[in-house]
């Protein structure tokens, strides 16, 4: 296990809580960046287009159907929105505050972390478990007193939802392109070097129990999508994420799982739409309880054997 603890710098290092604080700066001033820049995109966008007004913009976003072409604009502003939120503002800090550059991130070598494939094969391998953990998270009913806070995270849900159907809703291969790098591959590096990078390390260092940073960057990173009803799913997931980054002591793993389970979910529902698969991987309420356990024990034991292959003889089990 890595010793997050430690330092490469000679220079004295900030308390975790401060650094937190000074990330999370970056981090604003960098969504008011992509915010800008989107802003600044769906004007262009709108000027070109003599059917969409500026005072339609905002539309856009909520209804992007009834705009023919606006899939590629959403496309282009959600790349932009997130490199700018997560991956610019973790880069830049690294870089002005603690003067250190990717290899921080590292404390081995992808070429020497064992079974890099395996963590591939066992993100596929946890979804439908998973599957069963959404279904049940989507069917939590609030008490009544709550019932105006239910009615705003299930309006948010079905917004996010729409939004989601409609860039899923593809059927070229070049959308299928653009799709596995804007919702997959850009997402799975500034994610992980947020949360796994720079919160899990931070917050390991910290507590000193790795075990809490994991959990608690995993309940951030579930939070943060805002998303109540996939909550408890997310916050699983991350800190999946979160355990691979630990036992391989390299962001590359973790990156590799999450641009795994979001672009198999993509490619999925692409052959789904083109009728090449009968499977809605979006349907968990397809997921069968036996299935689901199967699921869970592959998806322990394969966590087990990656864990086993990447445990140096001096360092404890974790």
């Amino acid at each position: 296990m890595e010793d997050f603890r430690s330092t490469r710098s000679s220079n004295p290092p900030l308390h975790p809580f401060r650094s937190l604080l000074v990330l999370l700066g970056f981090i604003l001033l960098g969504m008011s960046l992509g915010g800008l820049l989107a802003s600044m995109f769906l004007a262009a966008w709108a000027s070109m287009n003599g059917t969409v007004s500026a005072s339609e913009i905002a539309d856009i976003l909520t209804n992007p159907a009834d705009y023919p072409g606006s899939w590629q604009l959403l496309m282009l502003v959600q790349a932009v929105s997130h490199l700018c939120s997560f991956l610019l503002p973790c880069l830049l800090y690294l870089r002005w505050i603690e003067r250190r550059g990717w290899s921080e991130f590292n404390s081995r070598p992808l070429s020497a972390v064992q079974s890099v494939g395996l963590v591939a094969l066992l993100t596929i391998t946890f979804m439908p478990f998973n599957g069963l953990i959404i279904e049940w998270n989507q069917n939590i009913d609030f008490p009544d007193a709550l019932a105006g806070l239910e009615k705003w995270m299930k309006q948010k849900e079905d917004q996010m939802a729409g939004l989601t159907d409609f860039l899923t809703n593809f059927t070229s291969p070049i959308e299928l392109i653009i799709a596995l790098l804007v919702i997959g591959v850009i997402p799975g590096i500034g994610e992980e070097v947020l949360f796994r990078g720079m919160v899990q390390r931070k917050l390991a260092q910290w507590t000193g129990n790795i075990h809490v940073a994991i959990w608690v960057s995993a309940v951030i990173f579930s939070a943060i999508h805002i998303q109540f009803y996939g909550f408890v799913p997310r916050v699983l997931l991350g800190a999946l994420f979160g355990y691979v980054y630990v036992w391989s002591g390299n962001i590359w793993v973790p990156i590799l799982a999450h641009a795994v389970n979001n672009g198999f979910t993509v490619l999925m529902v692409w052959l789904h739409h083109r009728k090449l698969i009968s499977v809605d991987i979006e349907n968990t309420a397809t997921v069968p309880l036996t299935g689901a356990l199967i699921s869970l024990l592959l998806t322990i034991g394969f966590l087990v054997f990656f864990r086993k292959s990447n445990q140096l003889p001096s360092q404890p089990y974790v």
